[in-house]
């Protein structure tokens, strides 16, 4: 099960923050220079769409992203998490990050083993497969046995960490404009994201919330999670069980029956319940290429890297909006609002009116599972209502002159876990019984 094995392996990885800045300055070149070839044929032919103009920009700058890995490759997987905010074209080659990217080529594996253990893959198993079974965005994997035992070991790309915060403020012009967003607004986000890929890239923590998240889980039906293995791991190498199965994708195409996928579909759901009520963190990378369904079924989670605080008070707020009565007083409700970031005092009486109406609109229709005791997540027309009132909002002129980033920091990760799991779910066809807090029913 390797897509790494079909991409052109890379020798080396630029580093240093002049080679990073000079990939960037080569890309937005070739950028420009797609735009600048549009208008000219656009001049010839008035009716030309921007298609090709959206696949010329996508593949220059996901082939740029690849090669830097890292958080540049981390921004673009977690656009093309978000549909409804790009062009079809980046959606389909930014979703490859979610997979696959250039693996590293051995010598480069041997160096950080050499740097962390002072011996090499061979000299610490008995096999260590010389090339990568997957490739992703901040470190690739592979394939190892020691005695009768299979491993996965998982290897960060080296200056992935050091370059985290230099690589944010260069892909800072490619998201302003792919994602139509203005500067207050990515920069309020940006510190959190900044946070949670320098976490990513602390292996010892992942290891940590993997074993925690793991325990605290391990009641729940249907789901598997690998053990960590601490003698073998370092800061940037973690050795765990290797789990046999397939990605989603994968799976979906031996046909498995309804009840099957509604049993996964079930793990996935109850396993989000229990951290998100139970634990007040979560899983927040809730990609496809993070879960494996095992030869008996059952449903194995396999990266920790990316996990979400819930903070309490912001955790009350989101939550007692998603009631389906929201029998709470205006004054309340306000300070809701307000406590949530998306109304301010700087707002005039029209622009809180509004803002209160579009969030609202916005938390019931994501809130809908909740509101009825199972959910078909086979139902499309959900999400095309879902990306239809994106569509809506971020086209409407109130939102987009708005002078102010909307809503708290931390509903960034939270959202974005709730909109991969509700797509992870529609790729299943699922249907699932939406458990819920006693007090949110």
């Amino acid at each position: 099960m390797s897509m790494a094995n079909t991409l052109k392996e890379q020798s080396s990885i630029p580093v240093s923050k002049v080679q990073r800045a000079a990939k960037f300055l080569k890309t937005g070149a070739k950028v420009g220079g797609n735009y600048v070839k549009h208008y000219a044929q656009k001049v010839v032919n008035p009716s030309l769409s921007k298609d090709q103009l959206h696949k010329e920009n996508a593949e220059d700058i996901y082939d740029s992203l690849s090669e830097l890995k890292g958080s540049a490759l981390k921004v673009a997987q977690m656009m093309a998490m978000d549909k409804n905010m790009l062009p079809t074209a980046y959606q389909d080659k930014f979703t490859m990050a979610q997979y696959s990217a250039p693996p590293l080529s051995y010598p480069l594996v041997v160096k950080t083993f050499k740097q962390f253990f002072d011996q090499s893959p061979d000299q610490l198993f008995d096999s260590f497969t010389q090339t990568a079974v997957n490739a992703a965005s901040i470190g690739q994997v592979h394939q190892a046995t020691k005695g009768e035992r299979v491993f996965a070991v998982k290897i960060q790309y080296p200056g992935v960490a050091s370059s985290v915060r230099s690589d944010l403020k260069l892909v800072r012009p490619f998201a302003l404009r792919l994602l139509n967003m203005n500067e207050r607004e990515l920069d309020h986000y940006m510190e959190e994201v900044e946070e949670k890929l320098l976490e990513e890239t602390d292996y010892e923590l992942e290891m940590q919330r993997g074993a925690e998240i793991a325990s605290a889980c391990s009641h729940i039906p249907n789901l598997a999670f690998p053990t960590y293995y601490q003698e073998m791991s370092s800061p940037r190498v973690i050795t765990m069980d290797w789990m046999n199965g397939l990605h989603i994708r994968e799976w979906l195409q031996t046909d498995p029956t309804q009840e099957q996928k509604n049993l996964v579909g079930q793990a996935m759901w109850d396993f989000y319940h229990h951290q998100v009520h139970e634990m007040q963190q979560v899983h927040a990378d809730p990609h496809p290429g993070n879960f494996i369904i095992q030869p008996d079924g059952r449903l194995a989670i396999i990266d920790f890297g990316c996990v979400k605080v819930i903070p309490e008070d912001f955790y009350t707020g989101y939550f007692s909006l998603i009631k389906k009565d929201l029998l709470i007083n205006q004054e309340e409700l306000d300070q809701v609002f307000v406590d949530l970031e998306f109304i301010s005092n700087k707002d005039s009486i029209e622009e809180q009116a509004y803002f209160k109406g579009v969030f609202r609109e916005m938390i019931h229709l994501l809130g809908r599972p909740f509101h009825v005791d199972s959910f078909n997540f086979a139902d499309d027309g959900y999400f095309q209502e879902i990306f239809q009132l994106g569509d809506r909002i971020s086209n409407d002129n109130m939102f987009r002159k708005s002078k102010q980033a909307r809503g708290s920091k931390h509903g960034l990760y939270v959202n974005r876990t709730y909109f991969g799991l509700y797509n992870l779910l529609n790729q299943l066809r699922a249907e699932v019984v939406t458990t819920k807090p006693a007090w949110l029913a």
